[in-house]
């Protein structure tokens, strides 16, 4: 019973750390006032690249590095066609969406052969799971991610452009290279949540985030736009989501246990009826 719960737990941790990367992520391009519904695309093009990067070079080192790049360019265009442009910000994430998985099944047909997925990767290997370096990003990331939004000028600003504009920018503050800073993050953040995703499968396969990018939006939505709630909300998604494998024996249909992860999300999010969110979020 004790090693069943182990497991269970094991498997909990493993399942949130791409929920929790890119809701931390999130927080930043939340707080900073921009509506980020591009994670998913964002997430996808971090898997994409750090297939290739490791297929081509045989480094998960590498792997890493071009998700960071890919995921920064993408979050750089979003940042551009929002903040400079000053585009609808939902349309705006949902059209980088179908840019991305466009693109990236086109790049599966060009690099591979395939539409549907990518050749083998060897992942990250390590002994045990909690030395796995993503793993370890994802707790780093809650903690420093708490620290720099409420405990530091630059997160003090962030916060400000997001609450009002105008104001901010009375007061000196240059708002388009925060809220830029603040997508930025959020793009590398769901960038090393695609990477993992990539690893710990061992190839990218198409539209393989299959919603975690909303999910994680959720997740942020119910933390209070906070690392350290975007966390909690992360980790009871992993759970659903855990459930959700464990149960696929039993005699619930599996239309109905693979549509929990989902219906607790909703469930949750009706409970807390409607939050208020960033004043300047789509202005």
């Amino acid at each position: 019973m004790e090693t069943e719960l182990i497991v269970i737990l094991l498997q909990i941790m493993r399942i949130s750390v791409p929920y929790v990367l890119t809701s931390v992520g999130a927080t930043f391009s939340e707080r900073g006032g921009v509506v980020n519904l591009a994670l998913e695309g964002l997430m996808l093009a971090g898997a994409f690249g750090a297939a290739w990067g490791q297929y081509r070079s045989g480094s998960a080192l590498a792997g890493i590095g071009l998700a960071l790049v890919s995921g920064l360019l993408v979050a750089l265009l979003f940042a551009f066609i929002t903040v400079t442009l000053k585009a609808d910000q939902i349309v705006a994430g949902i059209a980088v969406n179908i840019l991305v998985m466009g693109a990236t099944r086109f790049g599966l047909t060009l690099l591979y052969g395939s539409s549907m997925n990518s050749a083998r990767v060897a992942g990250i290997d390590v002994p045990f799971f909690f030395l796995d370096p993503l793993f370890l990003a994802a707790v780093f990331s809650v903690l420093t991610a708490h620290f720099l939004l409420f405990k530091t000028p630059y997160g003090l600003r962030l916060r400000a452009a997001g609450e009002s504009a105008e104001t901010a920018g009375s007061a000196g503050i240059n708002v388009e290279r925060m809220r830029y800073s603040g997508v930025l993050v959020s793009g590398a953040l769901a960038a090393l949540a695609g990477a993992f995703l990539v690893f710990q499968q061992h190839s990218f396969t198409d539209n393989m985030s299959a919603g975690r990018g909303y999910m994680a939006l959720a997740a942020m939505i119910i933390g209070r736009w906070t690392p350290l709630g975007a966390a909690a909300a992360s980790l009871m998604f992993a759970a659903a989501e855990s459930m959700q494998i464990w149960m696929q024996t039993g005699w619930i249909p599996s239309q109905l246990v693979q549509s929990m992860p989902y219906i607790i999300t909703l469930i949750v999010l009706a409970g807390l009826g409607r939050r208020r969110g960033k004043r300047a979020e789509g202005r």
